[in-house]
């Protein structure tokens, strides 16, 4: 393999899109360095299958961040180093900001004095707030309706300020729900707490939940329950390289929603775990929570068409049978 290609610094490597990220990334022929400070990262995963140099440590360390570039050629820096989960984000704020703010604000001042000026940002289709029109496309207003949306749209308009005052290039993406493993089943989902509907649907399958609850059955979609844009973290990693190499060739700045083009319902999820697992579960109807949109659905067609970005892995059934692979070695007893 040619030995050309340069070195990728991916912080937030060890988790969840980091660490299929990196794979994808190693699958290109790159080198790869990750920054991971393991809050919620896998030091088992980076050791065992990544295989590659990592350095623990956090994004708002700058005197790390600085040794990191003095001492590795990075070209660009792939960044997935979030705190992600919304509730959390309400209830603790400042922990919010403090990390996704702050801390990328950080890396970004050790990348301009280190003159590295090309970043790939895990954003979020959060930052739209209440959906005024499905699928979402890119001009959708940006009205983010908790810390968590609102952390990411402050760093896309440091990001574009920071390419007026700096010359410096980026490419954000926009996305709803990760969700599966990789195909060899040697990575996949494994966040603490576990908030995603996917992972929990296969915990009640595992035995490891005594029921999965559907909150509001009566929306307006087909089967009366809520309709999310669920993207195969395979798909998603293999954006992430479509979106450095755009940038590596010369490519501006831009943002990207990425999906899978339609949304599966909450109870399409649950029926095709019982399906792709072949077990019974107990399934209980609740009371709609409050701020759920019936449908959120973003639209990737411009990823499509500037990136040449299709996803591999598009049908639910695929996504969770992926991920069943990889949760009944990880979780089954």
């Amino acid at each position: 393999m040619s030995q050309t290609k340069p070195t990728i610094l991916v912080s937030g490597g060890a988790g969840y899109i980091g660490s299929h990220a990196v794979q994808a990334l190693q699958n290109a022929g790159y080198d790869v360095v990750i920054l991971d400070n393991l809050v919620y990262g896998h030091r088992d995963i980076v050791e065992n299958v990544l295989k590659v140099e990592m350095i623990v440590g956090d994004t708002s360390d700058r005197s790390l961040l600085d040794k990191i570039f003095a001492t590795h050629k990075i070209a660009a820096v792939m960044h997935f180093a979030a705190y992600i989960f919304v509730g959390e984000s309400v209830k603790d704020p400042k922990k919010y900001y403090n990390n996704n703010v702050v801390g990328t604000l950080t890396l970004l001042e050790a990348m301009l004095a280190a003159s590295v000026k090309k970043f790939v940002f895990s954003s979020t289709a959060a930052i739209y707030g209440e959906p005024q029109t499905s699928p979402i496309p890119e001009d959708h207003p940006k009205n983010p309706i908790n810390p968590y949306g609102a952390s990411k749209r402050m760093l896309e308009q440091i990001l574009a300020d920071f390419e007026v005052a700096y010359d410096f290039k980026s490419v954000c993406f926009r996305y709803f729900n990760a969700a599966g493993a990789h195909p060899n089943g040697l990575t996949g989902e494994d966040h603490n707490p576990e908030t995603h509907l996917i992972p929990l649907v296969l915990f009640a399958a595992l035995g490891k939940r005594d029921s999965i609850s559907i909150f509001g059955i009566d929306y307006d979609t087909p089967d009366g329950t809520c309709i999310r844009d669920y993207i195969h973290v395979c798909d998603l990693a293999d954006a992430h390289v479509l979106g450095l190499e755009y940038l590596l060739n010369g490519g501006d700045s831009d943002i990207f929603n990425l999906g899978n083009g339609n949304g599966f319902s909450v109870r399409e999820v649950i029926e095709t775990v019982k399906e792709v697992t072949g077990r019974e579960f107990k399934v209980e109807e609740r009371d709609r929570r409050p701020g759920d949109a019936p449908i959120l659905v973003g639209s990737s067609e411009k990823a499509r068409r500037v990136l040449g970005w299709y996803p591999k892995y598009p049908e639910v059934k695929e996504i969770i049978a992926h991920a069943w692979q990889w949760h009944q070695k990880r979780h089954d007893e």
